[in-house]
């Protein structure tokens, strides 16, 4: 984030490592102090030369076009052999400069930047393979506002404080919200998983608070003065929250199911540990820079274990689905598995979206837009990331008679009814003689008792009419067809079609809903 930094290099022999990377503008200065240098080289190199090694400046504009010319190059003995005599470089000072010389040479100066840009800190070393460097450097990069003020942080990132801020605020705003919904609202028909919900809004809000401040006192002085501690500790709660609960939301815990299997409690032990571990990566990543000699592989673990968890949590969502798509199949409720089936199948495209723009898209486009608007890409991501919880939390609120998990008892009654005929006129069990006449005549005498006030629907009746109808199709003895034809009410819909004859029995529960979408499913 470009604040100010003191490191210290010992023994390193790297050809070029990078400091900083900053956008400045028109009024920007970098300063660069040094002290305590010394080279150090085999007894049987010679003596390195000063001049080939030094800091300098390189836009990324330049370092496309300086890999282009020496890829284009024809001769590429004639390309520069060190990286300080490119002339795409803006070489700061060598250790020519240095006062006293090495051992012990020392150096502090400060190097206006005119032409606005977004500028690399390097250091280059082209000296013999086996020389090595020994330094304490002291960095500060900022740009100079109108009024001489300095601002540390990054042209494109000088609004993310302000930014941070409004959506604390926002995520307050929805943390009361919810509270007053699971506590007070809905506090009969709340479970485990909505005061879980709560803590995960609390410390996504506390997140955003403490880093406005980290980045508002970064941007005022250019050091984090203790900010980062709490920064850290939110983001590394928000995201073990966050996972547990797409995870125990995807397994339908609390609220489906009091407990959790042995495969999901797996996941959970998985997923946790990585979440540590990445917000370990982060931190190394966050309070060193990119001149430590493992930022790369650092930066390599995050982006992998990121990667793993985010394929981790889909996997309950998965057998979420599966579980209700074979239960619908035999459950008499079936109506209200196909509905949980169809927000389970929601939830699963959402967190693929969230996951997929949040780690893909965000970062491509933070990589193809100019250094001016890269708070673009944060506020994209905050934005999604929002409407994200706001739509999850929507889904899966606490509510008396949720649409998704309550159904009028009369579609229950149809649909129950539709399953067991459909089930009982299976081919396999007419022909091995399965059939239970008795248990095929109570269910008839339920339906005449349903037929009775309060009147059954329209579309109840046709489905219950489209499975005899199916049921009378395969038919082997006159018994069965006259227990079809004792059916009530079923003069009074209209015929069935011979294509309706002709269509899959699964196509029963989707037939008495209306909907396309459970037919669908079904198939």
């Amino acid at each position: 984030m470009a604040e100010i930094k003191t490191l210290e290099i010992s023994d390193d022999s790297r050809q070029v490592i990078l400091f900083e990377n900053f956008g400045f503008s028109h009024r920007g200065t970098v300063a660069i102090a040094i002290s305590g240098v010394s080279i150090s080289s085999s007894a049987a190199a010679p003596a390195v030369d000063p001049s080939l090694l030094g800091f300098f400046l390189v836009s990324d504009e330049s370092l496309i076009q300086a890999a282009y010319d020496s890829q284009q190059n024809p001769n590429p003995s004639s390309y520069p052999d060190c990286v300080l005599r490119s002339p795409y470089v803006h070489i700061l000072f060598t250790f020519e400069n240095l006062s006293p010389p090495a051992p012990g040479g020392a150096f502090n100066n400060s190097f206006a930047v005119s032409h606005p840009d977004e500028y690399s800190l390097y250091f280059a070393n082209c000296g013999p393979g086996t020389a090595a460097v020994t330094m304490s450097v002291h960095t500060e990069t900022y740009n100079t506002r109108p009024d001489g003020t300095r601002d540390y942080l990054s042209v494109g990132k000088s609004p993310v404080p302000s930014l941070y801020t409004f959506f604390a605020v926002a995520y307050a705003v929805f943390l009361g919200s919810w509270i007053y919904v699971t506590l007070f609202q809905n506090r009969i028909s709340s479970h485990g998983i909505h005061y879980l919900m709560a803590g995960l809004l609390l410390s996504k809000a506390l997140y955003l608070v403490f880093a406005a401040e980290d980045q508002h006192y970064i941007r005022q002085t250019g050091t984090p003065h203790g900010w980062d501690i709490p920064f850290y500790l939110f983001q590394f709660l928000k995201g073990v929250l966050l996972f547990t609960v797409i995870v125990l939301i995807g397994t339908g815990w609390s609220f489906l199911k009091p407990f959790l299997q042995e495969r999901e409690k797996k996941v959970l032990m998985i997923v946790i540990p990585l979440q540590i571990i990445a917000n370990i990566a982060s931190v190394v990543i966050g309070e060193t820079g990119p001149f430590i000699r493992d930022w790369v592989t650092w930066n390599q673990v995050f982006l992998l274990i990121d990667i793993i968890c985010c394929c981790t949590v889909l996997f309950p969502i998965i057998w979420s689905i599966r579980s209700l798509r074979e239960t619908s199949k035999t459950d008499g409720k079936a109506a209200r598995n196909l509905m949980k089936l169809t927000l389970f199948r929601q939830f699963y495209i959402i967190v693929i979206g969230y996951l997929y723009f949040t780690r893909i898209v965000v970062y491509a486009s933070g990589t193809i837009t100019s250094y001016k608007y890269r708070w673009v890409s944060m506020a994209a991501e905050e934005t999604v990331s929002l409407l994200f919880y706001i739509f999850m939390f929507y889904m899966f609120r606490p509510v008396e008679r949720n649409q998704y998990f309550m159904l009028d008892e009369e579609e229950e009654e149809a649909a129950e009814l539709a399953l067991r005929y459909r089930n009982l006129t299976r081919p396999h069990n007419l022909q091995t003689g399965v059939y239970n006449t008795t248990y095929a005549q109570k269910l008839s005498e339920r339906w005449r008792e349903r037929s009775t006030p309060p009147p059954i629907k329209a579309s109840s009746l046709r489905a219950f009419q489209f499975s005899q109808k199916l049921y009378a199709k395969r038919a082997l003895s006159s018994p069965q067809l006259d227990l079809v034809r004792s059916c009530p009410s079923l003069s009074q819909q209209p015929p069935i079609t011979q294509s309706e004859q002709n269509s899959n029995a699964s196509l029963v529960l989707g037939y008495f809903t209306g909907s396309q979408l459970w037919k669908n499913l079904l198939n």
